[in-house]
């Protein structure tokens, strides 16, 4: 930003007599009501003349406003010598003397500064703000678009951008916002945009993104072990069970299952997971299990699928090794800011091998269980769309600094690639065959209309919509109308009051299609897939009715926490 400051010192005297003349209201109505109380903390970035400083402090609000040109700074001194402003020389990307500050604020303002911070110092930037605020904060920033004048250091900018980066860092824009130049320039035009840290109110959500974000790191299991966490809150949360004491038990063998499947595709394309490592698979848990499941896909490596003796040896050894790492490393060097794990492992003794393997509750918590705080696993299920971004991102920057560390550069691309968890791909075949059985032998009705179905009127509909939730669990595959599913239901979810008149209808389907199929094994596999994902069955011998029961407290969970619009027949 030197080229900036230089040339604000040398306008200084223009430049302030400029912003004086126009109102902060007046430029920053949009963040009217996002301000926080009094007297809440706020950081105002490139102060400027101090206006917004002022405005700020009127309302009861304390300011520390901090501004790089030793000549503005003066002159906001001058013009609001206000008690409630403590004035700072400092700039981003490094704001060395705010950190030493030790504070933290409920809003941080930057008013035409992110412009002047140069394209290759804006993530360090963008997570030094962020490490600034507090949980629940808002960092609200103003965007220029127009030509500058020259020597002023100025960039382009986009709204893009910034939302990239709260995704990198678990936030979210609230709010963006256009206007014109308040200072009547018709080429230049302005975007604002509110960034939000969520908070739970637990403390569950600052804890996750001081370890994913400023915990030391001296390889990719930290971020690895709360990714999988991360995934089995958000596909497979029934198989996690209270355990008192405010924590919640996951089976051992599934974090395991989880961490192999993240970590094959890594491997496999070459991307290094500490600084020695260079993706060649030279890591604690990659043994001769792991790499004879090189044969597997990583998609197979999910609940409910079956191993021959062929590969349950190898799956099993790899889940072995999996879970030892686990347990001696992450689990263990995770700990809470005032001491003490984060996360607490009970392992049983020897797990003996198998002949087949079938990847159920039974088997996974053989190996033993993973204690999460409640509060933790509770955030990882209700914020995962802001939490598992965060985590890509940083596993994405560590693995580009160790790779750069040995002299390579890695593709983007082919690290976005790895990184995706690729969800079963959108497959009806078994619910419609199930369908079109259940024609042949007498009537089948749509679940949401009560029509009575004919092959060319058959539709499989995902209960909860793939486009928001991927699933084709078999209990969320139900027969409906054509006509009710492409024009009506679409990608909605089904109301409250839908569910409540369809319930026979979906229950039957269940029951004949599924549970009382020709083939048993579909059966067994709809009673799997229903206890791994869907939440709150408890009973070992569930009906169809509990399995309803826990696709209502599914369908609020949907509801509220992904925000997916509802469909309710009028």
């Amino acid at each position: 930003m030197s080229d900036a400051i230089r040339w604000y010192d040398a306008n200084a005297e223009n430049v302030s007599r400029r912003y004086e003349s126009i109102a902060a209201e007046a430029v920053h109505g949009w963040l009217a009501n996002l301000l926080p109380n009094a007297p809440a903390l706020v950081l105002d970035v490139g102060a400027g003349t101090g206006r917004d400083a002022a405005w700020l402090a009127s309302m009861g609000l304390e300011v520390v406003a901090v501004e790089p040109s030793g000549a503005m700074l003066t002159e906001a001194q001058r013009a609001h010598p206000s008690p409630s402003i403590r004035w700072i020389s400092d700039a981003l990307p490094s704001l060395d003397k705010v950190f030493r500050l030790g504070l933290s604020f409920d809003l941080i303002l930057l008013s035409a500064v992110w412009m002047h911070v140069p394209p290759a110092d804006r993530a360090r930037a963008f997570r030094k703000l962020i490490t600034l605020l507090k949980p629940g904060g808002c960092i609200a920033i103003t965007l220029r678009h127009g030509p500058a004048e020259p020597d002023r250091g100025i960039h382009d900018v986009s709204n893009v951008e910034i939302e990239k980066l709260a995704r990198a860092h678990g936030a979210f824009v609230e709010r963006t916002t256009k206007s014109k130049d308040a200072l009547g320039r018709d080429a230049i035009t302005w975007t604002q945009l509110a960034v939000r840290l969520p908070d739970d109110g637990s403390g569950a959500l600052p804890l996750l993104r001081h370890i994913i974000l400023n915990d030391n790191k001296f390889s990719t299991y930290k971020l690895a072990l709360l990714r999988t966490l991360c995934r089995i809150a958000d596909g497979a949360g029934g198989y996690a069970s209270d355990a008192g004491d405010g924590d919640v038990a996951v089976p051992l063998g599934l974090v395991g299952l989880y961490w192999v499947r993240l970590f094959k595709p890594l491997l496999a394309a070459g991307l290094p997971q500490n600084p020695t490592n260079q993706g060649d698979g030279r890591l604690g848990f990659v043994r001769d299990g792991f790499r004879k499941l090189s044969g597997v896909s990583h998609l197979d490596l999910r609940v409910g699928m079956r191993f021959g003796e062929d590969r349950s040896a190898a799956l099993h050894s790899a889940l072995r090794d999996a879970c030892e790492t686990i347990t001696r490393m992450p689990a263990r060097f995770m700990t809470l800011p005032g001491g003490g794990p984060v996360f607490r492992v009970e392992r049983i003794g020897r797990v003996p091998r198998r002949g087949t393997i079938h990847l159920n509750a039974t088997y996974l918590s053989s190996f033993g269980e993973l204690f999460v705080p409640r509060h933790l696993f509770r955030a990882l299920q209700r914020f995962d769309v802001w939490i598992e971004p965060a985590l890509v991102a940083e596993w994405s920057r560590l693995m580009t600094s160790y790779a750069e560390g040995q002299g390579r550069k890695l593709s983007e691309a082919g690290i976005a690639a790895a990184m995706a968890w690729s969800e079963p791909s959108r497959d009806v075949r078994i619910a419609r065959d199930q369908a079109v059985r259940l024609m042949k032998s007498g009537k089948l009705y749509c679940v949401w209309s009560g029509r009575a179905l004919s092959a060319d009127a058959l539709d499989v509909d995902h209960c909860f919509p793939w486009s928001a939730w991927p699933c084709d669990d078999l209990w969320n595959l139900l027969p409906a109308h054509r006509d009710v599913n492409q024009k009506k239901k679409r990608n909605k979810l089904p109301g409250a009051e839908l569910l409540r008149s369809a319930q026979g209808r979906i229950q039957e389907w269940w029951d004949k299609g599924y549970l009382k199929a020709p083939n048993q094994m579909l059966s067994e596999r709809f009673m799997t897939e229903t206890k791994a994902t869907l939440p709150v069955i408890e009973r070992v011998d569930f009906q169809v009715g509990d399995v309803f029961d826990a696709l209502n407290m599914q369908q609020i969970r949907l509801k509220h926490d992904q925000q997916i619009p509802v469909w309710e027949p009028t």
